[in-house]
């Protein structure tokens, strides 16, 4: 048993419908939740404790109207799949997205893989500004389109690679192979990336909701929205009043219940 409360989860990504184990919710759930539930990384920039059990990612992405990253994400949906009656493997990947490619990377990053009637599909809710918007069918090497861009997976013996393709080019995204994680796995890499001196997490703010039309992107300071017809407008956010109205505004986060969210903010702009 999950231990989600699996309505509640559906009217926070507005579902509405009869929710089954097959292909038409997977891609429902997918899409809605992507546009509902932001990227963000508020409690490893504030010090606020990152558990994942499904008791504290339900109080925090469903009835706390905030947001989270992959591991929060991603673990979060396969309660919700267990609930509706899908078989979900969980899976790790090696991040490759803006990595050089002499620069080896850890298993930091978590997916899903869903069996389905018509075949198995990863599922991934939690990728930043390159969140999948729809699942992709594990299938290689086919163009497989989505409300956003288009994707593939390039496999090579027996890993994958994800590729988008963006402006004509197609770029890597993460590594993974089929051997199933388990929550430990992910409970190591996820206190690595909210403790470790030197983790991106820490020294500023990072934030993004794939909206039907459009990404909103945030990093630290600079904030952009990159439309589905490929224009992209970019913004430098001043101060901290306006960072925290983007941070509720377009991004949707509820933010009363972030400690010391305010300060943090604060800091930011004094050190820049």
């Amino acid at each position: 048993m999950s231990g989600i409360d699996l309505d509640a989860y559906l009217r926070r990504i507005g579902f509405d419908g009869a929710a089954k184990a097959d292909l038409a919710t997977l891609r429902d759930v997918h899409r809605l939740h992507a546009a509902a539930i932001p990227f963000e990384n508020l409690s490893a920039f504030v010090g606020e404790p990152i558990a994942l059990d499904a008791a504290a990612l339900e109080a925090k992405l469903v009835r706390g109207g905030r947001g989270g990253w992959c591991f929060e994400h991603n673990l979060l949906l396969r309660h919700v799949l267990d609930a509706i009656g899908f078989e979900v493997a969980t899976l790790a990947a090696r991040v490759r997205w803006n990595v050089p490619p002499n620069v080896q990377t850890a298993r930091s990053h978590c997916l899903l893989k869903v069996a389905t009637g018509e075949g198995d599909f990863i599922a991934d809710v939690g990728f930043g500004g390159q969140t999948l918007t729809a699942p992709l069918r594990l299938a290689a090497d086919i163009v497989q389109p989505t409300p956003h861009e288009s994707y593939r997976l390039v496999p090579s013996g027996e890993r994958f690679t994800l590729e988008t393709r963006i402006d004509g080019e197609w770029q890597s995204l993460y590594v993974f192979e089929l051997h199933e994680a388990l929550q430990a796995d992910y409970e190591v890499s996820n206190w690595y990336l909210a403790h470790h001196p030197q983790s991106q997490f820490l020294s500023g703010i990072i934030a993004a909701r794939a909206a039907s039309d459009r990404r909103h992107a945030l990093r630290h300071t600079r904030y952009a929205v990159h439309h589905c017809d490929g224009r992209t407008e970019r913004f430098e956010v001043r101060d901290a009043s306006a960072l925290r109205g983007l941070l509720a505004g377009p991004f949707g986060i509820r933010l009363d219940g972030v400690p010391g969210l305010d300060a943090r903010l604060a800091r930011l702009f004094e050190r820049d």
